[in-house]
């Protein structure tokens, strides 16, 4: 397995062509309108390629997108080039920015991509001190019950000259669910290459983040369903926080 990422920037946008960006552009401009302060600058953390970041910086906002990955934020850049946006190479539990945001945001269950309780504490505090007063973090997670259930499943993803096999498994004990994939994609010589990685995801509570949260300094806490503005429902697969700093 190579390094998180680096096989799967190339072919990320091809595997995640059924994501949807426009409605989670529009969902997350559903919660900017209640903020109680105007949205103007806004940090995308765990920004993949950029697709999500692209948007909202044609939609006005001033953008920082931040990633682990010098490969997907290789490929963000071309896609925002000219939008004005600063790319930041950082690890999100160690979230440094120049000046403070009016949003954080953090989609497609990145959170859950932070495997260790003290690191998810360490980057709520550090949102938290990287928003204005009456800042605004945004962001979802898949449930415990999602995570458990991937265990023992395969998952295909395929088009024209690109092959993706997943695999899930649960690990009870540590409460990670690892994902292992094989990518097949096929050359300009038609010939094909082989490129393999991991992925883990923590399965959090909603209590645990929910007490992260206010333990980073956040009093105005919610929960909500997938892209809606309810309140999740009992199974729920996928739950977004929106947490507020103090005025």
């Amino acid at each position: 397995m190579t390094d998180a990422y680096t096989v799967l920037a190339r072919c990320y946008d091809r595997l995640t062509a059924d994501v949807g960006y426009e409605t989670w552009a529009d969902y997350v401009e559903r919660h900017f309108r209640r903020s109680k302060r105007p949205v103007r600058t806004v940090v995308e953390l765990g920004c993949g390629t950029g697709s999500l970041t692209m948007l909202l910086a044609r939609r006005g906002y001033a953008m920082t997108a931040v990633d682990l990955s010098p490969d997907m934020l290789a490929v963000a850049d071309q896609k925002c080039e000219g939008l004005g946006v600063l790319f930041l190479c950082q690890d999100m539990s160690r979230l440094a920015l120049l000046e403070p945001a009016d949003a954080v945001i953090s989609c497609l269950d990145s959170v859950n991509y932070v495997t260790r309780p003290a690191a998810a504490k360490r980057m709520f505090r550090r949102v938290y001190k990287a928003l204005n007063p009456g800042g605004l973090f945004l962001f979802d997670v898949k449930t415990p019950l999602a995570l458990e259930s991937a265990d023992g499943q395969t998952f295909l993803d395929e088009d024209d000259g690109l092959f993706c096999v997943w695999r899930g498994e649960y690990s009870p004990r540590r409460r990670v669910c690892g994902y292992g994939l094989d990518l097949f994609v096929q050359e300009e010589d038609g010939s094909w290459s082989r490129g393999g990685e991991y992925h883990e995801e923590f399965a959090y509570t909603m209590d645990e983040l929910d007490g992260f949260l206010r333990e980073a300094g956040f009093q105005a806490v919610k929960r909500y369903g997938d892209k809606n503005m309810s309140a999740p429902r009992e199974g729920a697969q996928r739950v977004f926080f929106a947490a507020r700093k103090e005025l």
